[in-house]
């Protein structure tokens, strides 16, 4: 079989995956992917193609399916130590042909490394820094200092920037926006959860004319010292608008109280590491939405929107219309929340903060039908004057852990914790956009689920996700945190589940008034769910062959396909599934080293006719005790790996699915 395809060949491959979505093919062209899967470069044996003018179309593209991977077992501990990829795409035309490829994981960095810096010199990958952009250090172990950077990359977008101005561009330029949630300990091995500043950085990407390949060519740091720096960000969306939407979740909580996500203390061992002293951080300046910017230089800007409600935001995603976004809550005893920007594309301009009310039970087999109880209206610049102005938890609300046997004070549960809280004369604006899980409780939302992580948008079948990556708790009748008023009661589940709502328009709020927004969810249902299992001998409490504790969702509209990431200590490997809504199936794409969260995921449909979907992971051999049953010598062996492989579990990866490299090559 010839190795060369002529050029005529060639030309009808163009016409033929003019309209395709083509993941990128690393070190190949799209053409010759698939023209392996037709199994030589004979014109015969391609599916008829001609030319414009002719009076008969050419075939086009017309569904994209994966089909999926089995997991990997203990007969090959190198694959449970590391990424694995053993999954298709498989791309339908409108004569009926079709063709597949291999998938494999291309990274661009893991944490730690040296990568370019776009000036000549080079700076190190998800590298933390001060309220200065000075280096901070993990001095932890004499001998051994060195910059901190993360383990835990999280949160992905990947766009395009007009007139794009970085040096060392061969093909197009592409930018990605990559943060890093945390830093899980230091060098001698205490946590450092919550105590340093969120990196985030722009990395500028040499895309492939020919390959759609991407190579890093810059890596910049943004500047987050006009923001006060980053609160643990997590996951993360692309705006219709083009810039990147991070998150802070686990607010620390003000009062002190054990009801919001993190502990004064943790906030001044941040404010230590960010500012030089424990005092300066206030934590209501904690627990917002920054976004980035990027400059086509490949620089980013940020700015920290303060209206959008401050609680443990997983991410968000914004709806087509520009204006409505819904929002996670990765807590217990979380909400549902809903933002309606009062203009397009301007959160800064403020809008109407809700909180959503089922009003008819949602269980694992029943519909929710939800409403949407309005929680204040402010502008960016209202609240960020009442944080400036030094506004006091105590100025706000009362909140206390023991019945003062007030009326005036109303009974809530958060946190798996009782608190009555009343509202300060004259504060109810403060209390919805900065105690924002008291007040939502307060007004009568359903604060019933536990981790409420991804959401994404169905726009064309107007449907919206959400990852609960745990039902337990709160969800569950008997549970700690369990408010039967809530409306939401499931049998416990701790491998979790995706639930879909139905978007609607011409919806009243609690108060009877019209939501301005055609894309507003009016009720709620299963979409799929996990299954827990006794252990088996990997370790698994949770069926290796359903999702587990999902976390990241993205959708493509193009594939039809809802991604799903999880965050599962009770799959060994965390996997990367592809579900088509319109086939039903679940697929296994990917599967992340043993103890490594599957993150940062990102499909984006289209980037100079090529399609992405970015996927990383973070802290790899993290959590062993969550494996009883995984058999110690082979525990033993993956860790062992694990260190080889991820520089002593200090490195998590950031990189996207590609196809294999072992493909025909186009040229003599």
């Amino acid at each position: 079989m010839s190795n060369y395809a002529p050029e005529s060949t060639r030309r009808r491959l163009l016409q033929l995956f003019a309209g395709a979505p083509m993941l990128p093919l690393a070190g190949l062209t799209g053409v010759s992917a698939f023209l392996s899967g037709c199994g030589g470069s004979s014109d015969n044996d391609l599916p008829p193609v001609t030319t414009p003018g002719t009076g008969t179309p050419a075939a086009t593209f017309t569904t994209a399916e994966f089909t999926g991977m089995a997991a990997p077992t203990a007969s090959s501990p190198a694959a449970l130590a590391t990424t694995t990829v053993g999954s298709k795409l498989k791309v339908n035309f409108s004569d009926g042909s079709s063709n597949s490829y291999n998938l494999a994981y291309q990274p661009f960095f893991l944490t730690g490394d040296r990568v370019p810096d776009g000036k000549g010199g080079s700076v190190i990958a998800g590298g933390y820094f001060d309220i200065k952009n000075q280096p901070i250090i993990d001095s932890s172990v004499a001998g051994r200092e060195r910059q901190f950077f993360s383990d835990s990359p999280d949160g992905s977008s990947m766009m395009t920037v007009a007139n794009p101005t970085v040096t060392g561009i061969k093909g197009k330029a592409v930018f990605a926006v990559v943060q890093f949630e945390y830093n899980s300990l230091n060098q001698a091995g205490a946590s450092t959860y919550g105590t340093l500043p969120s990196p985030i950085a722009v990395l500028t990407l040499d895309q492939d004319q020919t390959t759609g390949k991407l190579s890093m060519v810059k890596y910049h740091n943004v500047d987050t010292s006009s923001v006060k720096g980053l609160w643990i960000t997590c996951g993360a969306s692309l705006s219709p608008w083009n810039t990147h939407l991070s998150s802070e979740e686990y607010e620390p909580d003000a009062f002190d109280q054990g009801l919001g996500g993190q502990t004064l203390a943790v906030l001044k061992q941040f404010s230590t590491n960010v500012f030089g002293n424990a005092a300066t951080a206030n934590p209501y300046d904690y627990g917002h939405l920054p976004e980035v910017s990027v400059n086509p230089d490949g620089t980013g800007s940020i700015k920290k929107h303060y209206c959008l409600g401050r609680y443990s935001r997983e991410l968000v995603q914004v709806m087509p219309d520009q204006r409505t976004i819904l929002g996670g809550d990765d807590y217990t005893n979380g909400g549902l929340f809903m933002f309606v920007a009062d203009k397009a594309a301007d959160l800064a301009a403020g809008g109407t903060l809700y909180v959503a009310k089922y009003t008819t039970q949602l269980t694992e087999t029943t519909t929710g039908k939800l409403q949407w109880v309005k929680l204040g209206r402010g502008t960016h610049a209202e609240i960020k004057a009442l944080v400036d102005s030094g506004i006091k938890a105590t100025d706000i609300m009362d909140s206390t852990l023991t019945d003062p046997n007030d009326a005036s004070y109303t009974k809530i549960v958060l946190n798996k914790k009782t608190a009555w809280v009343r509202v300060k004369a004259g504060q109810e604006k403060a209390a919805a956009f900065l105690e924002t899980h008291r007040y939502a409780a307060l007004k009568g939302g359903s604060m019933a689920f536990t981790k409420n992580e991804g959401t994404t948008v169905n726009a064309k079948d107007k449907m919206a996700y959400s990852a609960y990556a745990n039902i337990q708790d709160s969800m569950v009748e008997g549970g700690s945190g369990y408010v039967a008023g809530h409306n939401v009661k499931f049998k416990k589940l701790v491998a979790g589940a995706v639930v879909s709502h139905k978007l609607a328009g011409g919806q009243k709020d609690d108060t009877g008034a019209a939501i301005d927004s055609e894309w507003v969810p009016s009720e709620s249902s299963v979409l799929l769910a996990g299954e827990d299992i006794a252990g088996d001998a990997l370790g698994n409490t949770a069926n290796p062959d359903k999702i587990a504790s999902p976390d990241n969702l993205k959708f493509s509209e193009k594939l039809r396909t809802l991604f799903i990431g999880e965050d599962s200590g009770n799959h060994l490997n965390n996997f990367l599934w592809g579900y088509n809504v319109d086939t039903k199936k679940l697929e296994r794409l990917l599967s992340c080293p043993a103890g490594a969260e599957s993150t940062g995921l990102h499909a984006v449909d289209e980037i100079n006719g090529w399609t992405y979907v970015m996927s990383n992971f973070q802290h790899p051999g993290d959590e062993w005790n969550r494996f009883p049953t995984l058999p110690s010598a082979l525990k033993d062996q993956i860790n062992i790996m694990i260190n080889t492989n991820y520089n002593n579990k200090f490195s998590g990866a950031v990189g996207y699915l590609t196809a294999e490299l072992s493909q025909i090559k186009l040229s003599k």
